[in-house]
Parts: C-alpha cells; structure tokens; sequence
C-alpha cells in the first residue's frame, strides 16, 4: 500500500486524529482531484466525522453511504446485527426502528436472504441517507411507528430499534465530531437514556409477530433498568454482551400465544 503524503498525515495528527495515516490513505483514494483532497482534509481537521467526509462507513462488510448530519454508523452495533441475523429466517419481516442511515437494515438484508425490510426514522436527513443504503419506498418519515405501513402491525418477525440511549446530562462528555455533526435526536435519550426505549417497548408488542423479537443497544450499565422496561410491556428479555466490540444489546420476545 502506498506511503500516504506525510502533510496530510501531519495536518491530521495536528489534529488529533489517532488513525491519522489510515485516515490519509482513504481521503487519497476517494479524492478525484487535489482540490477536492484538500477540501476533504479540511473537513476533517474541522472535526466533521471521517465517514461523513468519505460519504460513507464501513459496517458488516459494506459499504454503507453516511451524508453530512446523519449518525455514523458504529462498529458496536455489528452485534446488534449478527444477533438479530441469528434469529431471522427467509421471508421475515424486518423493520429497522430509529434507522439513522439505514446500516443495521441493510447489513440484514445482505445476511438472511428472501426478508421484507422496512426502516423508519424521524429525520428528515436520515430518511434521504437510508433511502440510498435500502429500497426508497421501504423507508418511512415518522416518529417510531407512525409512519409504517399499517399493514406491518402483528407481522414484523424481527424490530430493530438502535435508539438513542445516551442520559441528557452525558452528551456534553461525547467526543466533539459526535456532538457538533451528529444530530442530538440520535444520541439524546433522556434523563436516564431509557426514554425513546420506553415508547419502543409500549408499542412493540402490537407490531411483533408473535414469538418475534425486539432488539435494541444500551449500554452495560443500563442494561438491566432496560431489560425492566421491555419486561414490563409483556415482553421477555434477555441481555447478550460482547466484550470484544463493548457492545450490550437487550433482546425481547413477545409470546408466541396470549
């Protein structure tokens, strides 16, 4: 692999960004002039997110397009997926909930083959960025449920919900590209972080299919207080970690009966 120019690499460093020779060989290679090179490292000496700078992120082997404003799609949540993958079969239906860019519904529908995935997101930005990462007339404006397709409820076999479950209080203590060009809609989960999951877990049931599973990612610490808050909308829960991408998902199961 070529030796990325050393000014790029400095300029990074500067910077402070600790990957700065890989970062350099990407904007390289997705530079087509010097110009625009220039601009793209401008932007990230700026703080804007490598992968909004590069217009896309890499996320279960693909290639998944990220536009400026939009959340970046986090290495974590790969469990998420790989969890849910695990549970789905052909001819599922999959909503992915509070999509953001669309990763976690498209990286599902590249692993279990022959599944409807449908995806919804309250941005405005986020549903024009998912709608190039998943058919555009599957993903839907709303809040939460509101904008799917009615015809969904009682039939959705997989929900992923990768809601914001940062406490209000800690979102001044992210790192600064997370607070300045990620919109706080995606991080912001109320006093305690539980708030959007809350809404979640209420309606879930009326969606799942019965024995179909809400998956959603919180951290270890909240991990039980939101095992208890899917538990208590008649669902049962379970948590499944991963130390090695110090990931956390809450997994829920709506009774096949009753």
């Amino acid at each position: 692999m070529a030796v990325p120019d050393s000014a790029i690499v400095t300029r990074l460093r500067a910077a402070g960004c600790v990957f700065a020779e890989d970062e350099a060989r990407l904007l390289i290679a997705a530079a087509r002039t010097p110009a625009e090179l220039d601009v793209m490292v401008g932007q990230r000496v700026a703080g804007l997110p490598l992968e909004q700078v590069l217009g896309w992120a890499e996320f279960c082997g693909l290639r998944i397009t990220v536009t400026p404003g939009v959340f970046v799609p986090r290495r974590r949540t790969e469990f998420l997926v790989r969890q849910a993958a695990a549970l789905a079969r052909r001819g599922d239906v999959i909503v992915d909930l509070c999509c953001g860019a669309g990763a976690i519904g498209a990286a599902l529908a590249a692993a279990v083959e022959g599944v409807e995935v449908y995806a919804a997101d309250i941005d405005p930005a986020a549903v024009r960025c998912a709608r190039q990462n998943l058919p555009a007339d599957r993903v839907y404006q709303g809040d939460l449920y509101a904008p799917l397709p009615a015809v969904l409820r009682g039939r959705v076999a997989i929900l992923a919900a990768n809601v914001p479950y940062v406490p209000a209080r800690e979102i001044e203590l992210l790192p600064a590209e997370a607070r300045a060009h990620e919109p706080r809609a995606a991080l912001d989960g109320g006093a305690d972080g539980l708030d959007v999951l809350r809404r979640v877990a209420i309606g879930a049931a009326a969606w799942l299919a019965p024995g179909g599973y809400l998956l959603s990612e919180t951290s270890d610490r909240q991990a039980w207080m939101a095992e208890a808050v899917v538990t208590a909308s008649g669902l049962a829960a379970r948590v499944a970690r991963s130390p090695d991408l110090d990931a956390t998902v809450i997994i829920a199961r709506r009774p096949s009966s009753g």
